[in-house]
């Protein structure tokens, strides 16, 4: 519960200080950088060593690629054929592709799964999501923020991302069974803490209610393939396709009904992928999402 009210207290301390003008509401660009750069490593130093290796992680792990890759191939041809902007583009692939299954889907899997579901939780997210945003992510931010395919330049930025670098040496580490001094893992945990209210502040400062936005029929369609169709394509793949059957399997498939992802949404921002669309993929997803992961439990407890 407590996770719930930091969630909304931080979005809505946001949007309060956008209208006190002696507040620099800019300073969310130097938020954005401190979760990427700082917090979002220290996460990743701290899950990754820990992880137990099984074939039957790939269900997990894959989710959050399958989800990205139906979201680059949805958008791209659909937003080609309508003559959207690269940035629109850019910015649904980014914020649809991606389910926040940390930062929302920790505490809520906890809730629905107890502890024990965590683990699978850290298995869509760390190896799955995270590092997809941190791979295809930067590709797609870089690629659709230029307009032109410089793939030398998208392949070092990729290579030398912190949260990639940093995923990279934690893999090393998983495979060596090396884990950091408890001292150090102390203050990762107490960094990557931060990513919640750091980047939420962010999304409230950049969030905006306006009735005469372009951006509404583009957010109504971007949540309605992250909360709806995401889901439903891991669910039909998994259960029918696949005849997978197990708590993983549900906790996968409740991860992939989360709203968008902050870390993907403060990506789109970042590279001036239409940063307004992408705070109101967050301020209307989150809300919306209670809802609709209340009917996705329903109906993964029948189906699977």
């Amino acid at each position: 519960m407590n996770n719930f009210i930091l969630i909304f207290f931080f979005l809505a301390l946001g949007l309060v200080l956008q209208h006190i003008k002696q507040f620099p509401t800019r300073i969310y660009k130097v938020l954005n950088k401190i979760v990427i750069y700082i917090c979002l490593p220290a996460i990743t130093l701290y899950h990754i060593p820990k992880i137990k290796w099984s074939n039957d992680l790939l269900f997990p792990i894959a989710s959050g690629w399958i989800s990205f890759i139906l979201a680059f191939v949805f958008f791209h041809f659909l937003g080609k054929r309508l003559g959207w902007s690269n940035k629109l583009i850019g910015c649904l692939i980014l914020t649809a592709g991606l389910s926040n299954s940390s930062f929302l889907g920790y505490p809520i899997i906890e809730a629905l799964f107890g502890k024990k579901g965590l683990e699978t939780a850290i298995l869509v997210d760390q190896p799955g999501t995270f590092v997809v945003v941190s791979t295809l992510g930067v590709f797609v931010a870089a690629f659709y923020s230029k307009g032109s395919p410089d793939t030398f330049s998208i392949f070092k930025k990729i290579i030398f991302f912190p949260p990639f670098i940093t995923f990279v040496v934690s893999c090393l580490m998983n495979v060596f069974q090396y884990d950091l001094d408890s001292n150090l893992q102390y203050g990762l945990l107490k960094m990557g803490s931060l990513v919640t209210p750091l980047a939420l502040f962010s999304v409230g400062l950049q969030l905006t209610f306006d009735r005469k936005s372009q951006h509404w029929r583009f957010l109504g369609l971007g949540l309605f393939f992250r909360l709806i169709v995401t889901p439903f394509v891991i669910l039909v793949l998994y259960v029918f396709i696949l005849k997978q059957h197990s708590e993983a399997i549900k906790i996968t498939i409740i991860e992939m009904a989360m709203a968008p992802m902050i870390t993907g949404a403060i990506l789109a921002s970042t590279y001036g992928l239409k940063p307004k669309l992408s705070s109101m993929m967050i301020g209307f997803g989150i809300p919306i999402s209670f809802i609709t992961i209340a009917i996705w439990y329903f109906i993964v407890s029948f189906a699977v």
